[in-house]
Parts: structure tokens; C-alpha cells; sequence
């Protein structure tokens, strides 16, 4: 895992966690489906559920970084936390594409 630049303390993300203790019971259920022999099409379905909300807690992360880490950074006065900040960002997007 990459070390944190810019904000040494990292945003408050507790309203992530009741959006993953869901995921986290989807999860569940899907090994609970396996396990079950159930239909392929029901388990593909319950799949596509978790990614689609593991996804929407990413871009909610996303936003709030690009809100608050991000926009610090480029209402600063360093240039070089500036450079950093867009690489970051690149990096990032480019990771999440694959």
C-alpha cells in the first residue's frame, strides 16, 4: 500500500462504514449462494449488487479526497505538493481503470 502524502492524518471516513458492513453482509450472502449451489444468474446478480456498491463508496472516497486533500493542496503556495497531488491523481485513475 502507497504512504499517504499531504494530509498527515487522512480524512474521517466513519459514514463509509455502514456502506461496507452492508457490502460486507452481500459478501456473505454470495458465499452463503455458492455454497447453496445456487443459480448462476442469481449469484452474478448478487455480485454485480456488491461491486455497484463497493463502487459508490470508492467515488464517495474519490470526492471527498479531491474535496478536501486535493483542494488543500492547490490552495497552498507549494508548487512541488501541487505536482504531487496531480500525480497522485493520475496514478490513482489510472490503478482504478484496470
Amino acid at each position: 500500500m502507497k504512504k499517504k502524502t499531504g494530509m498527515s492524518k487522512g480524512m474521517d471516513h466513519q459514514d463509509k462504514l455502514v456502506s461496507l458492513r452492508r457490502i460486507e453482509g452481500q459478501i456473505r450472502g454470495i458465499h452463503k449462494m455458492i455454497e447453496d449451489r445456487r443459480y448462476c444468474v442469481d449469484i452474478l446478480y448478487a455480485t454485480g449488487a456488491a461491486i455497484g456498491a463497493l463502487r459508490n463508496v470508492e467515488s464517495k472516497i474519490l470526492k471527498d479526497h479531491l474535496n478536501a486533500c486535493v483542494k488543500t493542496a492547490f490552495t497552498g503556495k507549494s508548487l512541488a505538493e501541487k505536482n504531487r497531488k496531480i500525480q497522485e491523481i493520475y496514478e490513482l485513475l489510472e490503478r482504478i481503470k484496470k
